[in-house]
This record gives C-alpha cells, structure tokens and sequence, in this order.
C-alpha cells in the first residue's frame, strides 16, 4: 500500500513557455515518472524479501513446504501474484500518469502467500507467530539498511546530507550527480515502501499478517466466526479504512526517521 509520498517540490514555468510545455515541466515530468519506477521495482523486490522470510523461517522451524516449492527465493517470479503484485499496484503508481487520479493514493500490494502446514510445527502456536511476524521482521530490516545508507552519504560525502534531507523532504536533488541523487532516492522510497508494509501487514484483517497473530489470540467460537468473514469483506476494510489507519502510523514514523537524519 503506497502512502501519500512527501510533496514534491513543484518548478516553477518561465513566463516565456506556455504551461507545461517549458523544459522543466518535461523534465519535472520525466522525473516523476522515474519515481514512479522505483517504487514498482521497490516494492515488487520489497514483496519477495517479505515472502521469502517467511519461506525461509518455516523452514527453520520444520516445516518445508515453502522450501520445496522453492519460496526461500528473492527471485520475484516465485512470488508474483497477477492482481496484487502486478496489476493492482501499477494502477496505484501509474494510474495518475494516464489520467487514473483515483488509483494515485496508497500503494497496495501483496505477493502469494506462502504455503505453510502448521502440524509440522513443534510448538504450533509458538512458530506460526514467529513465522507471520518474519515477513513483517524483515521489511523492517530493509527499512534499516536504506538508512544507513542514507546516514553513510550524509557523514562521508561533501554535501551528502544536505542532498539526503532534501530528497527525504520532498525534494527531487535535481542538481546533484545523477548516480548519488539515484541512491538516495532508492533509499528514500525504500524506506516509505517497507514502512507502509510493515504497517499495513501488521493491521488485523484477513488474510494480512495482523490476522493471523489475532487468530491464535481468540477463544476457539470466536475463530469459528472470525473464520467465516468474506474475503470480500476484508478487501472493502482494506481500502477504504486501511489507508487513513496506515496514514496515521506511517506519518510518525517518517518524522522520526527524517529526525535522525538531521541529528546525524
């Protein structure tokens, strides 16, 4: 699910060109477009990492099934769900681009689940939390990575940090050098993107991660009922209550990492 990026720096039209026909309109465009880009192949490379930890945890607790139908992957095509890795998410990135402004919103996304047999589980409740909680783990851990990376560019290279909070801020860094500009951008989304799916997979709706850890809460006639809700049902929560509920945690947590950025 794409949260409502950081505004970016709008340019301004010289008076000379019509609106939006200057070279920075089409530049401005371009470069949106690109970051469009990034956050398709972030977020399917961000997908596969999430399933793969959880292939790669059962595994580790004995339960091989995800294992033998090679999900302990990083390859994105044993991961690929048509509608919720491919489809679904490019109307969210690309929808504005042909004009789509519905679609332009929260980015979703989701991969196909990973296949586990709990009875293969030595203490069931124990490792079916500890195996849902790993794919949520390690979008974390990405979030980690992007930002020491971002905090090495900030401490090693001239004007790194002021380049890191720009971007971070909004910012497209137009004037730095291309290959450092791509780094941190990377790193920028990365972190919106795994934070949204840590968050959004956390949230308590079948068939999301939060459900399952709820599951294994509940007395046994309260699964029997909470068993029964309509695939349809949770996709409408989803859309219409998951954006504001992740909105809501999402925007704290980037101001306390933009917060840590500019304490370094």
């Amino acid at each position: 699910m794409k949260p409502q990026a950081a505004p970016r720096r709008a340019l301004q039209h010289p008076a000379c060109y019509p609106e939006g026909n200057s070279p920075w309109s089409v530049r401005l465009q371009s470069s949106r477009f690109l970051i469009a880009v990034f956050e398709f192949v972030l977020l399917l490379f961000s997908l596969s990492v999430h399933e793969c930890a959880h292939a790669w945890m059962a595994s580790r607790l004995g339960d091989h099934t995800a294992r033998l139908q090679g999900r302990v992957t990083l390859n994105p095509m044993y991961h690929i769900d048509p509608i919720g890795t491919l489809l679904f998410p490019a109307l969210m990135i690309f929808g504005p681009f042909i004009g789509l402004g519905l679609f332009g919103g929260m980015l979703v996304g989701w991969a196909k689940p990973t296949p586990i047999i709990s009875r293969n589980f030595r203490k069931i409740v124990r490792d079916e939390n500890l195996v849902t909680l790993a794919g949520p783990a390690s979008n974390l851990l990405l979030v980690l990575v992007a930002f020491l990376v971002l905090a090495v560019v900030s401490i090693a290279v001239p004007d790194g940090r002021q380049l890191v909070l720009a971007t971070f801020g909004g910012g497209l860094g137009l004037g730095a050098p291309s290959g450092l500009q791509a780094v941190v951008l990377l790193c920028t989304l990365a972190i919106l993107i795994n934070l949204s799916l840590f968050f959004f997979n956390l949230l308590p709706i079948p068939p999301l991660d939060g459900s399952h850890i709820l599951r294994n809460m509940l007395p046994y006639n309260a699964v029997q009922v909470y068993d029964r809700i309509p695939i349809w049902v949770s996709y409408m929560v989803m859309i219409f209550l998951g954006g504001a509920v992740l909105s809501m945690l999402l925007h704290p947590a980037m101001r306390l990492i933009y917060a840590g950025l500019i304490s370094i």
